[in-house]
């Protein structure tokens, strides 16, 4: 009985805290907001080999290609260009191009 009651209990609480939780105000993204989060991109052809491998997915060997790809033919301009890289194909480059800017 007395295990049963510690379970509720905990059952209890860790339901009203995932409610609490998600109930945060300010959680929905505005206009504002999207357009911070949009500045935070980083250059990728002016990123370095640490900003690159912070990219989900990209490791320092995808860091090295892609630094390696823009030493050798210059600027990446477009999602598309980026699969030129050795070892980036169209999912992994639009999993990227959400952290970057090809400015």
């Amino acid at each position: 009985m007395k295990n049963l009651m510690i379970a509720l209990l905990l059952t209890g609480m860790t339901l009203t805290a995932n409610q609490t939780l998600a109930a945060k105000p300010g959680a929905t993204l505005d206009k504002q907001a999207a357009t911070a989060q949009q500045q935070q991109k980083i250059k990728l052809n002016n990123a370095s080999a640490d900003q690159l491998e912070a990219i989900p997915g990209v490791g320092k060997a995808k860091a090295q290609a892609i630094l390696s790809h823009i030493q050798s033919h210059g600027p990446i301009t477009s999602q598309q260009q980026l699969t030129e890289v050795k070892g980036i194909g169209d999912k992994l480059a639009a999993k990227v191009a959400q952290y970057v800017s090809f400015e």
